[in-house]
């Protein structure tokens, strides 16, 4: 009797942890706890976007999900030395320099430099799909933005030189600079914010006043102005809102 007991006891912990590892989806091996639970955790807006892609199948889009963290989730990344994390910094501060003329130009830099950023970094570098899901493992929070940015460059680009709108524009180089700094090694960097760009091609009222922003502070590159009070930014009201 002892001994049928013990059998029974004994199946019955083999049956319970097969149930566990089935519904894990085998996630324990992969370093997501808890399966689907497990998955939305770790790639937040990324898993509903992932769904709504897959139609709703959430099985579909959870087994895609779980085939980036097998294949990316130990992808061992390289560390920027402090000369490369200059040069970078260096030409992002342009980038923004670029926005106030251009944020078509300053989208499509923005779009080639996280590309090489993320290539320096042990990340894809050619494919750009490859590249996102490389991304999404390790930087979930930002690689909607980064999608955004991406789409925005590529659009433009087909559009003959035509503009995006400019705070769409100004939105997808702002969020994305929060990727940016996470791949230069400089989390929770001051985000600051992107100066207005002239509302019209060609108009020589904002053209001028382009130009004399450039001039004034003789020649001071825009990331020391980013930090100035809020009121006085071009294109604020008195409450820090945008115009």
């Amino acid at each position: 009797m002892t001994v049928w007991l013990i059998i029974i006891l004994v199946l019955a912990a083999v049956a319970a942890a097969a149930l566990v590892l089935l519904r894990n989806g085998g996630g324990i091996g992969l370093g997501l706890r808890g399966g689907p639970g497990g998955l939305r955790r770790r790639f937040g807006p990324e898993y509903d976007r992932t769904v709504e892609r897959h139609d709703g199948d959430r099985k579909a889009a959870e087994k895609e999900l779980a085939e980036r963290v097998r294949k990316y989730g130990k992808l061992q990344t390289v560390r920027l030395d402090p000369a490369a994390r200059e040069r970078y910094d260096a030409e992002w501060s342009l980038i923004q320099e670029h926005f106030v003329d251009s944020p078509t130009r300053a989208a499509a830099e923005a779009d080639q430099l996280i590309a090489r950023l993320a290539g320096d970094r042990g990340y894809p570098a050619t494919e750009y799909d490859e590249r996102v899901s490389a991304l999404s493992v390790h930087h979930p929070r930002h690689i909607g933005d980064y999608r955004r940015l991406h789409r925005l460059a590529q659009n433009a680009s087909g559009r003959a030189g035509a503009e995006p709108p400019t705070e769409e524009a100004r939105t997808a180089l702002l969020r994305t600079r929060e990727l940016y700094t996470e791949l230069a090694g400089r989390p929770g960097a001051s985000s600051g914010a992107l100066p207005k760009a002239p509302a019209a091609a060609g108009s020589a009222e904002t053209g001028e006043a382009a130009h004399s922003t450039r001039e004034r502070g003789g020649g001071r590159r825009l990331a020391d102005r980013l930090h100035a009070p809020r009121a006085t930014r071009r294109g604020e009201s008195r409450d820090g809102s945008a115009s």
